[in-house]
């Protein structure tokens, strides 16, 4: 009896200690995907329950792409569930594009975030989880196929839809760039 109590520690500890440093970075892909923090941190609860359950399968292999993944489907389950496709109100001011980067000037960094979030809100849902897989997941394309459970042809019409819709929004270029819109 010692003896499965010691593993079912050791399991709990290894899985503390992945939460500790990952969550703030599963919230950060969630937040990016739906644009609401409260969705976001619920998201990201979902896939870490779940992960927690298979936790002996998973540790060995990739957890963060595992549980990355169940976050992008508690994402998209939730979107189907929601036909009316609900919209945060106040999410723009919410959003946490780069949660790690120090920023020298607060003021520019805030107008870059709405700017940035706008622009996300343009985008359909499959275009905006493309764009924040790609971009922010740094994810190739046929991974991202795979995490979405799609051809990669349809990740590449999506994301040229997407980039099409970013390039007409007046002034995102210009606050990423430094220059003048």
């Amino acid at each position: 009896m010692t003896g499965v109590w010691m593993r079912s520690a050791e399991r709990d500890e290894d899985f503390t200690a992945f939460v500790v440093a990952r969550s703030g970075r599963l919230v950060h892909l969630a937040r990016m995907l739906c644009g609401d923090a409260a969705l976001a941190e619920d998201l990201v609860q979902t896939a870490l329950e779940k992960a927690y359950l298979r936790w002996d399968r998973i540790e060995m292999g990739d957890p963060f792409g595992y549980v990355r993944q169940v976050v992008v489907n508690q994402h998209l389950s939730w979107l189907r569930r929601r036909p009316w496709r609900e919209r945060p109100s106040g999410g723009a001011t919410e959003l946490e594009l780069d949660f790690e980067r120090s920023v020298a000037d607060p003021a520019h960094e805030v107008e870059r975030r709405l700017v940035l979030s706008a622009a996300l809100d343009a985008l359909t849902a499959r275009e905006r989880a493309v764009v924040v897989l790609r971009y922010a997941e740094d994810l190739t394309e046929a991974q991202t196929a795979a995490t979405l459970g799609v051809a990669v042809g349809t990740i590449k019409s999506a994301h040229a839809r997407a980039l099409q819709k970013l390039r007409a929004v007046p002034g995102l270029s210009a606050s990423f760039t430094g220059g003048n819109a």
